[in-house]
């Protein structure tokens, strides 16, 4: 009973590692981004940090002042490019055999991953170097999706997203995606459209999601030999806890927006209140749902908004 216990609470603990990791990750990169920009004469407009901007085009402010909301700092165009990408993964999940698709989407993951290496170690690497780490950790997980590689390069890839849109987005912004994706998400793992997703994408290897193994030892497992069984409702016999990508990215999106509108310590701040709501997400799971799958997003969301209202 009590080594049962502790296991479960080791998946818990690594799950709030990686996130935590990744946050961090976010506070290394986006301080990094305006000198970048700065140094080789990249101009981007600055939005004013406090209004949501739900469509391109002129708006004119309150102080008299005319600006330019381009497509990817618009609410609007964000949400039809996120439920509109979701949709077409679904339909193409269910429509096109799986062995059509494998090499495709893993191709496809591999060059996200191989960006994400390089945002992440561009700022503080020379150029080729990021690139060669970029394109060993890409072909590598390509080749072997080693668990623990897996992991690394998602985050890798989650927080460099993070990082350079949180550089065009307003913080309220990105509160307002977040909200809409938890609504989401709720009726998604209600639905259980998200489980069948997630199911058929790591059929092809290709989940975009953190594993963690219950066993140690399988952080070294190849994932094309286990890939077809990380999915598991039944919580007696799961192997692995699996925390979603986005779970990590929006909160990560969040923490990034803040950071460029108000600084380091507002950031950091809504960053551990979005840890407070993944805590909670764990203890609901925990207490309420005896281990069942649950949206992560809304508590997250919940959170991540009362650290927002905060600073």
């Amino acid at each position: 009973m009590s080594t049962k216990r502790s296991v479960k609470l080791n998946t818990v603990y690594l799950g709030l590692l990686l996130f935590i990791v990744a946050q961090m990750l976010i506070l290394l990169v986006a301080p990094r981004i305006n000198p970048f920009l700065d140094k080789n004469d990249i101009e981007i407009p600055t939005l004013p940090s406090e209004p949501v901007y739900w469509w391109p085009g002129e708006v004119t402010l309150p102080d008299g002042n005319v600006v330019e909301v381009p497509a990817n700092s618009a609410l609007g165009p964000i949400l039809i490019y996120i439920f509109a990408a979701a949709a077409v993964l679904g339909v193409t999940l269910y429509k096109i055999p799986l062995t059509a698709l494998k090499v495709f989407l893993r191709l496809l993951f591999a060059l996200l991953f191989s960006w994400g290496a390089f945002i992440a170690t561009v700022f503080y690497v020379p150029l080729p170097l990021a690139v060669a780490i970029a394109i060993a950790f890409g072909t590598f997980w390509f080749l072997i999706p080693l668990v623990w590689l897996h992991n690394l390069v998602l985050i890798l890839a989650v927080s460099s997203l993070g990082a350079v849109f949180g550089r065009f987005i307003t913080p309220w912004t990105a509160m307002a995606i977040i909200l809409a994706l938890a609504v989401y998400d709720f009726l998604a793992v209600r639905f259980k459209f998200m489980v069948w997703m997630a199911d058929r994408l790591s059929e092809v290897n290709a989940l975009p999601a953190l594993i963690i193994p219950k066993d140690y030892s399988e952080w070294n497992l190849n994932l094309k030999k286990r890939g077809e069984k990380l999915i598991e409702v039944n919580p007696a016999k799961r192997e692995y806890s699996i925390l979603g990508g986005g779970d990590v990215a929006f909160p990560c999106l969040l923490t990034a927006s803040v950071y460029f509108a108000h600084g380091f310590k507002p950031a950091a701040i809504v960053a551990a209140f979005g840890l407070v709501g993944l805590v909670s997400v764990y203890a609901i799971q925990a207490i309420f749902l005896k281990g069942k799958p649950m949206p992560a997003l809304p508590p997250i969301a919940a959170f991540t908004l009362v650290g927002l209202l905060i600073i």
